[in-house]
């Protein structure tokens, strides 16, 4: 199984909870129930953690190459990011309730039991999301701009710790979360519907992600000079490679290569694509709020726009500079989904199992959307005014 992606044994996993949850005894329901409630706490613990421990050092390392040309792209990036998850969320709000059903579908089936957990571990986190999320800001500028490294190297450090954790306690044992949420999900009578629900949810985002690339290029060809269609053909192959990769770091070459290509100079290419690489997501953040968003209209959730937009906000923040591992991003936004859109144990499982299963596509619209940034950039910078920056 360790040979095999994070999506194919998210895949595996959810397969067998429906398969196995058709001829489950309660006791092994339950077992699986109590490994779920224990999981979901040790989650809870480390979501501040990964806030603290990501955020930080992200700002920390953006604010000390502080520049006029790194403010304009972070902007434009921050811009888009927010208007992809506004895109999305508008979409969604008006097909989602015709394709979905609210929460009287979401309820037990006639007859099929409630599962429980044997018994829980309390993990009660060291502080809030949003305190973690200010205290991450606070350390990130006061490092920016604090002559000295010695919270710089121990912020780095406090940063591959949290990435260790996540890639070798927390990914490792997510397939097993999975197969206990649709397994008790199965046994419950709700899996039909949550399928039928996965396949839209999947169609729409992939068709939205097309159409906000298509978007962004139709903005960025006029500061070209080039048809927009042209530009984004010129970026397909970094596209590809994304899709393969799952990782916008490991595509950076090969987006650098494409905005090259297109004819963004080398020196803007080579700070614009390195840097949208963590704070351009447009991708992930339209993935997460269109799945977000159906999980809260399956379950009868209030979900206005000032909500949202209260989430998509924080949302582009939190997840930059996620851990280059698939899933990052969604990791990084639990927090937000708990303490903002109340999502319970099992809407953040089934937000994961979402997410991983669309996790290449989220990362293909985010490096690509990045040459369009760049070829923003490159014309109102027309000079070579990156001395100040350290690239």
């Amino acid at each position: 199984m360790k040979k095999l992606g994070l999506l194919p044994r998210i895949l595996i996993a959810i397969l067998l909870g429906i398969l196995i949850g058709f001829v489950s005894p309660m006791w092994f329901a339950r077992m699986t129930a109590t490994f779920n409630a224990i999981f979901s706490q040790f989650l809870g613990f480390m979501i501040p953690m990964i806030i603290v421990g990501f955020v930080a050092p992200a700002i920390a390392d953006i604010g000390s190459r502080a520049g006029r040309l790194l403010v304009v792209t972070a902007l434009i990036a921050y811009t888009a990011t927010f208007m992809a998850g506004l895109l999305s969320y508008i979409t969604g709000t008006l097909t989602f309730p015709s394709l979905i059903g609210g929460e009287e579908s979401m309820s037990l089936a006639d007859g099929n039991p409630k599962i429980l957990p044997y018994f829980t571990i309390e993990m009660p986190a060291l502080m809030p999301v949003i305190t973690a999320l200010v205290s991450a800001f606070m350390l990130g500028l006061g490092m920016a701009f604090v002559k000295g490294n010695v919270m710089k190297r121990g912020f780095s450090e406090l940063r591959d710790i949290v990435s260790k954790t996540i890639d070798v306690a927390i990914l490792p044992l997510l397939p097993i979360y999975i197969f206990g949420i649709f397994l008790t999900m199965t046994i419950e009578g709700q899996v039909g519907m949550i399928l039928q629900c996965f396949m839209k949810i999947i169609v729409i985002i992939f068709i939205l992600h097309v159409f906000i690339l298509v978007i962004q290029y139709c903005i960025a060809a006029p500061f070209a000079g080039k048809n927009p269609f042209k530009m984004l053909r010129t970026m397909l192959p970094a596209y590809f490679t994304a899709l393969g990769t799952q990782s916008s770091a490991a595509t950076i070459p090969v987006t650098l290569r494409q905005a090259v290509t297109m004819g963004v100079r080398e020196d803007i290419a080579g700070f614009v694509i390195p840097l949208c690489a963590t704070i351009h997501m447009s991708g992930s953040t339209l993935k997460i709020v269109a799945c977000a968003l159906a999980l809260m209209i399956m379950h009868g959730e209030p979900h206005d726009l000032g909500l949202f937009c209260h989430f998509i906000g924080m949302l582009g923040i939190t997840i930059i500079a996620a851990p280059g591992i698939p899933g990052g991003a969604i990791m990084a936004s639990i927090g937000l989904l708990q303490s903002i859109l109340g999502f319970d144990e099992q809407m953040v499982a089934l937000m994961i199992a979402l997410y991983i299963a669309m996790d290449s596509f989220g990362t293909a619209c985010n490096v690509t959307g990045d040459g369009a940034i760049a070829a923003i950039i490159n014309r109102l910078f027309p000079d070579k005014e990156i001395n100040c920056v350290q690239v």
